[in-house]
């Protein structure tokens, strides 16, 4: 019985209704079911003939199927428009993240260092400056990652087709290994004397270090998302 409800319940991912629809759906199947088994044991019949009999007052897959396929509404927005779930909302999220942490550079530099012509560089700093540049930091530098997994969990629930996640973590590594960040009292006049830019590299040195951390970006991002489908692959052949 288990094992009819799973099939259903990946055939529904697959097919785009959203993970808390089909979880509410399955539930209020094996209510009914129960009930359904119920009955059938007081008509007389043993367990095993009353599940069989239960399953088919049920309907069939298909049929179960069908009746949340069929309603658009209860399609997930990854299966609506999956571009721009796995990629321009992933994008937004590490811009949100890399704004926070720009906001901490920016406010640790006026709190701790707030005579110095740039927050970047060797600065006698307290240990509290410090603990707070770090976050920042990692702030920065781990919500490409974050995201990534983020995207990598998305990708597993609703069971999307493998180029989404893969298509969307490249673009995050691409546009996390190009951002530059300077900061400066003398030569940045704009907001806040930070300048953030985008750029692959000043060098064929720098080009080729960026698309390395690149590299190693998308794929440890994107290694979460591996396992789990090398480990749905050795279930099913199991």
């Amino acid at each position: 019985m288990a094992k009819q409800f799973e099939a259903l319940r990946e055939r529904l991912l697959r097919a785009g209704v959203a993970h808390r629809h089909v979880r509410r759906y399955l539930a209020e199947l094996a209510d009914h079911l129960a009930d359904l088994t119920v009955e059938e044991e007081r008509a007389g019949r043993s367990h095993p003939d009353a599940e069989s009999a239960a399953l088919a007052r049920l309907g069939s897959m298909d049929n179960l199927a069908n009746a949340m396929i069929s309603q658009r509404r209860l399609q997930a927005w990854s299966a609506r428009a999956p571009w721009a779930v796995c990629a321009l909302a992933p994008l937004g999220m590490l811009a949100l993240a890399r704004c926070v942490a720009l906001l901490i550079l920016w406010s640790g530099w006026q709190i701790f260092l707030p005579g110095a012509e740039t927050p970047f560089g060797s600065h006698a700093v307290s240990w509290l400056g410090n603990a707070y540049f770090q976050f920042g930091r990692l702030i920065y530098f781990g919500a490409p990652f974050a995201v990534g997994w983020a995207l990598c969990a998305l990708a597993a629930r609703q069971r999307l087709r493998a180029w989404w996640p893969v298509a969307g973590i490249f673009v995050v590594a691409f546009f996390a290994v190009t951002q530059s960040v300077d900061a400066n009292r003398t030569t940045i006049s704009g907001f806040g004397h930070i300048h953030v830019g985008f750029v692959l590299g000043p060098s064929l040195n720098a080009v080729a270090e960026n698309l390395m951390h690149a590299a190693i970006l998308f794929t440890v991002s994107l290694l979460p998302y591996l396992a789990w489908r090398w480990h749905q692959a050795r279930s099913t052949t199991a």
